[in-house]
């Protein structure tokens, strides 16, 4: 037993068995939108992602369990209307069809804090997914807290994830926090699909050129040393930056993500 498993079962008190399945749902696919830290625009990232695949003809869901930092719903202009019966939650849609489940459609102010520890976060995480009626689902996609603590074990040990999605930006610094994430990946033996390089560029609008406001990409150099799946760049896009403000995620430029799509699908 590793160091990691020894404080997962110090810190549950054994290892957390996993959620129970809905009986009433069929989700196809799980995959994790994670990030060793914050400010990588891991929830444009998984917003892109639901888009796109709604476009393409799959059923998605969104399962937002950044709990303490939920911008999901305000990104798809969605206010707190989750109903329920004895046993599931009903998710909110959006106005594409895509699920919608986060702690932020459950709270009358949105503003508010959630100050809860470790096993708060984890039972409200549990029903999330076990208690919300998703249906059949193409994919659940779970836009993840960023860094490595109790939510992000909790998911990777008590959620059947087909793998997660690695996002990053061109800056030094962020290389050393992805092999963080890569290497909690692995002593959790959690699939590794691939890595997302964000924010890699911006396209000039006046002359056409790209430029790298973080340097250069750092997309296949890190890619290759830890040998993971190079899934594509996204660019910066202001115009996309004002649509999610304004809640209407899905009028952006979604097409961004196809290469991401299609290496993730091929």
């Amino acid at each position: 037993m590793d160091d990691l498993d020894k404080s997962v079962e110090e810190k549950f008190g054994k290892k957390p068995k996993f959620f129970e399945n809905n009986q009433n749902n069929n989700i196809k696919n799980i995959i994790g939108v994670f990030s060793g830290k914050g400010g990588v625009g891991k929830s444009m990232v998984t917003t892109l992602l639901a888009v796109e695949l709604q476009k393409k003809g799959y059923s998605v869901g969104i399962l937002d369990a950044d709990i303490t930092g939920p911008s999901i719903p305000k990104s798809f202009g969605l206010e707190p209307n989750v109903s329920g019966n004895d046993t599931d939650m009903f998710p909110p849609v959006s106005k594409t069809g895509i699920k919608i489940m986060s702690i932020n459609l459950l709270m009358d102010d949105e503003t508010q804090p959630v100050l809860w520890r470790g096993p708060m976060l984890g039972s409200v995480l549990r029903q999330f997914y076990s208690n919300t009626l998703w249906g059949e689902l193409d994919y659940l996609l779970i836009d993840m807290p960023p860094g490595t603590g109790d939510v992000s074990m909790t998911v990777f040990q008590s959620m059947p994830l087909t793998g997660v999605i690695i996002v990053s930006t061109p800056q030094d610094l962020v290389k050393m926090i992805v092999a963080k994430a890569i290497n909690m990946c692995r002593q959790m033996n959690v699939e590794i699909l691939g890595l997302v390089e964000n924010m890699s560029y911006m396209e000039c609008d006046k002359c056409g050129n790209y430029i790298y406001p973080f340097g250069e990409t750092k997309l296949n150099d890190i890619a290759l040393t830890y040998e993971i799946n190079p899934l594509g760049r996204l660019p910066i896009v202001p115009n996309n930056s004002k649509l999610i403000d304004n809640g209407k995620a899905e009028d952006i430029d979604s097409s961004i993500i196809d290469e991401v799509i299609d290496n993730l699908l091929n």
